[in-house]
């Protein structure tokens, strides 16, 4: 006797853990949910069958797409969905996961065919919550609800990648040039504005021209060449050269009684 007592607690005992609703059967039917805890069923008339809430991650397999522009493209992504309604997932539908799984990989090639290279690569999240959307009108009446989608990688074609490498560095260097010559286009205005400053005041110049010895002479170089103005410079140079000519051809000092004053000794 005590142990067929024995026998028959196990058979009517069943534990539902927290994470799980026990949908319960007798003669076939649905009777009722059981809720976490220690439940007794009638031996050999009730099924209890347990359900789990927890979410689940389902990998979605990598799907062969033509884009809207006409690119194939591999995408591949991930799906996480939970059990809302532990009775519709076990009565409206025999493998939730099997279902969810297949009608996401349909969903997922319709929704990027849809959309454009540049699109898919760059509006994911919208993409994302498209697919999601979809998904869940279609799960609703199995008792699941989607929580997220998420587009795992893309992968592109060979071609693809070198034509969208060239595109950039083409994108790149086009923004190199217009640096370059905004850049060129300050600098002249600057210079415009300096010499207007120097032609003001003339003294300017050659305290730039100061400056930038200074700045050689830290190199510490044996020989400097420095361009200095070429017009001043011929004129210095010339009036030099007069000065020169008339102190040589100026007469030199008259003694008192007329004869040349003797020749000093060196």
């Amino acid at each position: 006797m005590i142990l067929l007592l024995l026998l028959l607690f196990s058979l009517a005992v069943r534990v539902v853990k927290q994470y799980e609703r026990g949908v319960l059967f007798r003669f076939g039917r649905v009777i009722g949910v059981r809720e976490p805890g220690l439940t007794v069923i009638i031996p050999l008339v009730d099924v209890l069958q347990r359900v789990s809430l927890r979410i689940v991650t389902m990998p979605i397999q990598s799907q062969g797409i033509i884009t809207k522009d006409n690119v194939s493209v591999d995408v591949s992504a991930v799906a996480y969905f939970r059990v809302a309604d532990a009775v519709k997932s076990v009565v409206a539908i025999e493998n939730v996961g099997a279902a969810i799984n297949q009608i996401a990989q349909t969903t997922l090639r319709k929704v990027v065919g849809q959309h454009t290279l540049d699109e898919t690569l760059s509006e994911t999240d919208r993409i994302n919550v498209d697919i999601r959307q979809i998904l869940d009108v279609a799960t609703e009446e199995w008792g699941v609800v989607v929580t997220l989608v998420e587009l795992k990688d893309i992968q592109l074609p060979e071609s693809m990648k070198r034509a969208m490498a060239r595109q950039a560095e083409a994108e790149r260097e086009k923004r190199a040039k217009i640096i370059a010559a905004e850049g060129e286009a300050m600098a002249a205005d600057a210079l415009g504005a300096a010499a207007d400053v120097m032609m003001a005041h003339p003294l300017a110049l050659q305290l730039r021209n100061l400056q930038s010895l200074v700045e050689i002479g830290v190199d510490r170089n044996t020989t400097v060449v420095f361009p200095a103005p070429l017009m001043s410079t011929i004129g210095e140079l010339g009036a030099f050269l007069a000065r020169e000519a008339s102190s040589a051809t100026a007469p030199g000092p008259v003694p008192p009684n007329g004869r040349p004053l003797p020749a000093s000794a060196p």
